[in-house]
């Protein structure tokens, strides 16, 4: 039997491997504009498929000065809902396969399909190349249900919350550095040197692209060379399941435990509201003030620094006092009047104001609800239980961006996020009557 503990030197090397491998996955954020007019300019032209979704886009725009950049918008949201989508189909799976042959195998099998992915990003001067690059990352993008699943194995019910915090930290550090790097690596251009390289795939992004690939590598040799197994063999569940990806989701609707059923819905709500507001919010910042991808790439540092302070200083400290259901509360609460403050921010320090409110709320939400699913769940069924929570997540996600930039599309950046604000009263509410976990380990 492995160690269980708070401090398991184990926690720390699935730490990092969430560190590097959330910095190279958000790299790409404070791009997501620039990269996005980008590959529309290349590959939207007449006569292309691409062309024509965009010239039904801007055909739908209010005004005909509003078309461009709502379209882009919209788009964007198509984009990152083809990430989620491949995140909810695929994360039950991984979670699934942990559970039978272990957490190292999968971890390695899911941060080379990764490296994979950046590579081709790196080539991606054709909008279908990113489009290959954006499925394969996103098949293999499972591995953090994986990694939290580790977790539970090494931690104890009565310390789960701070080993879940661990995952928001990565994931506030990785917010840090990864968005910085992606906007300062951004304004750096192979082509500037040789033009000629674009006949290999070599596109603007391709150094941000080059940055992430040397992480995902950097990830992959350090798992396979420091990451012992977490899960004994006596403890894995070889049941094999065939479900659809869907059918996996509707098992939340007949889990055994009723608590992951609760808190799966009460994430699957946050999420969906949620993620179309923080996918909207670099669109936010160009439109109200002018960003550009670097001012991005600075917004999401701030984000981070909050979030890695929320998670440090509450979250970690104060979890096990308080306890996690008023913590998720108090999380939602803190989304909420982000959003509703957002939408009407029109000067830069009421715009961080709000910043800070959503930075705080995502960072007590994730960590403290995900804490929950794991302590709701027993030993052997930490993966798929875990799985069905990310599934829920994972198809909000998917949901989520469509949803936001449709209301931004038709209703205006405002509109959107009073009614995003005001979407997450459901979880709010669904929070007060999720029952509070028992401590079965000491």
């Amino acid at each position: 039997m492995k160690q269980k503990s708070a401090k398991n030197p184990l926690l720390g090397i699935v730490f990092l491997t969430l560190f590097i491998d959330l910095i190279g996955f958000s790299i790409s954020f404070p791009l997501y504009p620039a990269m996005l007019d980008f590959y529309i300019a290349k590959g939207g032209g007449d006569g292309t498929v691409l062309g024509a979704f965009l010239g039904f886009l801007r055909g739908l725009a209010p005004t005909p000065e509003s078309a461009g950049f709502l379209s882009t918008v919209l788009f964007g949201g198509a984009l990152a809902s083809l990430y989620s989508l491949l995140q909810f189909i695929f994360a039950p799976i991984w979670g699934r396969l942990s559970d039978r042959i272990g957490r190292r195998p999968v971890l390695i099998i899911t941060l080379a399909g990764t490296v994979i992915g950046y590579m081709l990003w790196f080539f991606a001067d054709a909008f279908s190349v990113l489009i290959m690059s954006r499925v394969i990352t996103g098949i293999t993008g499972g591995n953090l249900s994986v990694a939290t699943a580790a977790i539970a194995d090494v931690t104890t019910e009565k310390t789960r919350t701070r080993g879940m915090a661990l995952v928001g930290i990565a994931f506030g550090l990785g917010f840090i550095l990864g968005p910085a790097i992606g906007g300062f690596s951004g304004q750096l251009n192979l082509l500037n040197i040789n033009p000629e390289w674009s006949h290999i795939g070599i596109n603007p992004f391709s150094i941000p692209a080059l940055v992430a690939f040397l992480l995902a590598v950097t990830n992959l040799v350090w798992v396979y060379k420091r990451f012992k197994e977490t899960l004994d063999p006596e403890h894995r569940d070889e049941q094999p399941k065939t479900e659809s990806a869907l059918g996996r989701f509707f098992k939340i609707f007949t889990l055994t435990s009723s608590s992951v059923r609760h808190s799966s819905w009460v994430n699957f709500f946050y999420v969906l509201s949620s993620s179309g507001m923080e996918f909207s919010v670099t669109f936010l910042a160009v439109e109200r003030l002018g960003f550009t991808p670097a001012k991005n790439g600075m917004m999401f540092v701030y984000m981070g620094i909050i979030m890695v302070i929320t998670q440090g200083m509450i979250v970690r400290r104060i979890s096990h006092i308080v306890g996690e259901r008023p913590l998720v509360f108090f999380g939602l609460l803190s989304s909420a009047t982000a959003f509703l403050l957002l939408s009407s921010a029109s000067n830069l320090a009421f715009f961080f104001v709000g910043l800070t409110f959503l930075a705080t709320g995502a960072g007590i939400t994730t960590p403290c609800l995900t804490a929950l699913a794991s302590l709701y769940s027993t030993r052997a069924q930490q993966g798929r239980h875990l799985g069905v929570f990310r599934s829920a997540g994972s198809l909000a996600r998917a949901v989520g961006p469509t949803m936001g930039a449709l209301a931004y599309f038709y209703f205006g950046s405002k509109s959107a996020y009073v009614f995003g604000g005001c979407f997450l009263l459901i979880p709010l509410i669904l929070t007060t009557s999720l029952p509070k976990p028992a401590l079965k380990e000491s």
